[in-house]
């Protein structure tokens, strides 16, 4: 029986293997999250606001996060940036000031589903934004408790914006892990249909790119740390877990899970771009069959049918945890790789996605 979210499930696992310990990749001497410099850019930090319980409070934005590594980025990007965050605080699952939304729960709700997400306020350039950290997934408990949710947003916060913000797989085969790619339209995955007939959903909204464009504003990124000798420990790794004898290689095709020195920051927002949204396994590899979209992940286009409804802005900055595959590798292989990258990464990729998507707010 499925019993909750786990953001592995996007790479082809099962509920056991995607709760397997026995596996965890991480890099031997993972560097801390920078100290964020928002004066860089001219601005101030996020400022803390008194957050509600049991209830969402009006917000000019939404801010909604999926994984615990999103989780972790998204708490120091927008609530506690003025120190250091360790490597060690990827895989938190709690944070201190934010509150669990569990009004209006539908009746017919899963057993082992029992709240929305957790949730707490900011003020980012004297406007409040609500940040969300979701425990409702397009996989579990499913598209129409996700698109509950959304209801519920709309008509309790009045948001002029949500954003959905988060790790991601590759798509194009030039994008290097930590690659940022911000998009304001989600197609959805339709198994047994052909790409031309699966369903957009798209708006007009367009970030402000005024700090992103900003010549400072480079210096606040931080470059996935993972070297050359990361990767080749991750390899022995790897083959030692599968029982394989795969080269790096053959696993990191064009070396593309080392990262660009300046992360790529591409805001498509406002125009024809789309990522994929898809609630089974389905990867990007080098022979580019889903180049065409900007990103692969698991709940946006689904957001994206639920603000439209209503004429909500909607807007998916998503960075690339781990990206395009070997296409020559078995799908089970390109999984698994797949999800030892994310593990190893993610934080970092979804710090830089999360000072996007400030940058986007605060300007």
């Amino acid at each position: 029986m499925h019993t909750g979210h786990n953001p592995k499930l996007r790479f082809g696992m099962t509920m056991h293997e995607a709760r397997d310990s026995s596996f965890e990749p991480a890099l031997a001497n993972g560097p801390p999250l920078p100290a964020v410099n928002y004066g860089l850019v001219g601005k101030q930090a996020p400022s803390l606001l008194p957050t509600r319980s049991g209830q969402l409070p009006k917000a000019s934005a939404v801010v909604m996060t999926w994984a615990d590594a999103e989780w972790a980025a998204l708490e120091h990007v927008f609530c506690a940036g003025g120190s250091p965050m360790p490597y060690s605080e990827r895989s938190r699952g709690e944070w201190a000031g934010w509150e669990k939304y569990t009004a209006h729960l539908p009746s017919d709700r899963p057993s082992g589903w029992s709240f929305w997400g957790n949730y707490r306020t900011v003020q980012v350039s004297g406007e409040t934004v609500l940040l969300f950290k979701s425990n409702t997934h397009l996989d579990w408990p499913g598209a129409t408790f996700l698109t509950a949710l959304i209801k519920l947003m709309i008509a309790n916060v009045n948001p002029s914006v949500i954003l959905s913000i988060g790790t991601a797989g590759g798509a194009k085969p030039q994008d290097h892990i930590g690659t940022v790619r911000a998009v304001s339209a989600g197609t959805l995955y339709e198994t047994g249909q052909s790409q031309s007939s699966w369903p957009e959903y798209k708006n007009g909204w367009k970030a402000n790119d005024a700090i992103l464009g900003n010549a400072n504003f480079k210096q606040l990124l931080f470059p996935a740390p993972m070297k050359e000798s990361d990767l080749q420990a991750l390899c022995s790794h790897f083959n030692q877990q599968y029982r394989t004898n795969y080269t790096l290689a053959q696993l990191d095709p064009n070396g593309l899970n080392l990262g660009d020195p300046a992360p790529q920051i591409d805001d498509q927002t406002g125009g024809g771009a789309s990522l994929l949204t898809t609630s089974t396994f389905v990867v990007g590899t080098t022979a580019g069959t889903y180049q065409n979209y900007t990103s692969i992940e698991m709940d946006d286009a689904v957001i994206g049918e639920a603000c439209a409804g209503s004429n909500t802005a909607f807007g998916f900055v998503r960075n690339v945890s781990d990206p395009v595959q070997n296409a020559a590798l078995p799908a089970k292989v390109q999984g698994n790789w797949g999800s030892a990258v994310y593990d190893a990464c993610g934080l970092y990729t979804s710090y830089n996605g999360a000072l996007a998507a400030w940058a986007m707010l605060a300007a």
